[in-house]
């Protein structure tokens, strides 16, 4: 088994389901957390668990320059790596090494581009990428794509589109000739060294709503669907990446810098035309109502760092607005952070401790923040689903 995707309910355009991965079932429509270097920054793993986040997501460019994909697989792959027994996903790199701007250049091979952390130069090609994914071992991974950049003249869109599905073809290519080389499969990779036969015969028992990957079972490969802000590109980019076949669809190079209209317009029209029996997932987006929003248009699968990173800077989501906990009138609140939550943070802190660890440059500060918006987000998200299967659309939790 790779993965299973079951429809449960569905209210017009929206609908709950399941992913069964080979670590364990996703509930969706999903918030997937953006845990970068295999951690969601300042957050403990069995946090996580409390906050029942089902899925993860990691990103290969950072893993593969720190530590090292070899290394990650000898350890057993990111889930033993980072005690972490529930779904993971993997992006392909592709979003990373397009910011890098100045420092990268493509081609049809593929990416050559300088590390941000000591300049070394590198080489990304799709057949890398996959094997980088197939190192990490996440149960769901990405097939190596080209994020158009905005603004961008049809010619460029198109040419980019074109490269991403040859590019989505070599992915798969190269993953359906190695895909069994995953860490956690029980086959053993050339460059896993003499570590991975006994990391493999001393697997952790499934524990925290995870589960031990059946024998033999696989990851996921996901294509993306690209074509910049042009409708028609984006048709054709959906229907040629179906008719190469994937288990699952992403909808990538958007939040680049469009106005969130068009974000929309672009996510109503790929959707039309990709297959309703398969997980869909909205790449880099969004604020919390515009995963209410993706949500009921049929999107299964989201992810952003925005909750993480803006509570790092004191931007706090709550169902009575936005909290921005470094202003001094909150200096003697009382109050919790949002009497309507339920999260650890607001059961137990006032706004006034938070703003003073805060203005004190505390690192609790970044913890209890991240906690917070986190639990919020997942919360939204476990009211869409209940909405949708009451067969109603959900009042969003925040208002302005």
């Amino acid at each position: 088994m790779s993965l299973q995707f079951e429809i449960e309910s569905n209210t017009g355009r929206a609908r709950t389901g399941r992913l069964i991965t080979p670590h364990g079932k996703v509930e969706t429509p999903v918030f997937m957390p953006v845990g970068t270097l295999a951690s969601v920054k300042g957050v403990p793993q069995d946090v996580l668990e409390e906050l029942d986040v089902q899925i993860l997501l990691g990103n290969t460019y950072h893993l593969y320059l720190r530590p090292g994909v070899q290394t990650v697989q000898q350890l057993g792959g990111l889930h033993r790596f980072m005690a972490w027994p529930r779904a993971i996903l993997t992006d392909s790199g592709g979003f990373q090494v397009f910011s890098l701007n100045d420092l990268r250049k493509v081609s049809e091979e593929g990416v050559a581009f300088r590390s941000h952390l000591d300049g070394s130069s590198h080489f990304f090609t799709s057949e890398r990428a996959m094997a980088a994914q197939i190192g990490l071992g996440a149960d769901i991974i990405m097939a190596f794509d080209e994020c158009t950049e905005y603004p961008a003249e049809r010619p460029r869109m198109q040419q980019s589109m074109e490269l991403t599905l040859r590019w989505a073809e070599r992915s798969k290519r190269y993953f359906e000739q190695h895909k069994t080389e995953v860490p956690w499969s029980g086959v053993r990779h050339p460059a896993a060294g003499a570590q991975q036969c006994s990391l493999e015969a001393e697997r952790r028992k499934p524990e925290a709503g995870g589960r031990k990957p059946d024998a033999g079972s696989t990851q996921a490969l996901f294509g993306i669907v690209q074509g910049g802000m042009d409708h028609a590109l984006r048709k054709e980019s959906a229907e040629r990446t179906v008719e190469i076949g994937f288990p699952g669809y992403a909808i990538g190079g958007l939040s680049v810098g469009e106005p969130r209209a068009m974000t929309r317009e672009i996510v109503e029209t790929t959707l039309e035309h990709l297959p309703a029996d398969k997980p869909r997932y909205l790449m880099g987006v969004g604020t919390p109502e515009e995963i209410v929003e993706y949500a009921h248009l049929g999107i299964d699968m989201m992810d952003c760092v925005l909750p993480t990173r803006a509570a790092r800077h004191g931007l706090l989501f709550t169902s009575e607005g936005k909290v921005s906990i470094k202003q001094a009138r909150y200096a003697a609140d009382e109050q919790p952070l949002d009497p309507n939550c339920g999260c650890r943070v607001c059961r137990r802190y006032s706004r006034a401790y938070l703003r003073h660890l805060y203005a004190s440059n505390e690192v609790l500060a970044q913890v209890l923040n991240t906690v917070h918006n986190l639990s919020f987000y997942l919360d939204t998200m476990r009211a869409v689903r209940h909405s949708i299967r009451l067969g109603a659309k959900a009042p969003f939790l925040s208002s302005e």
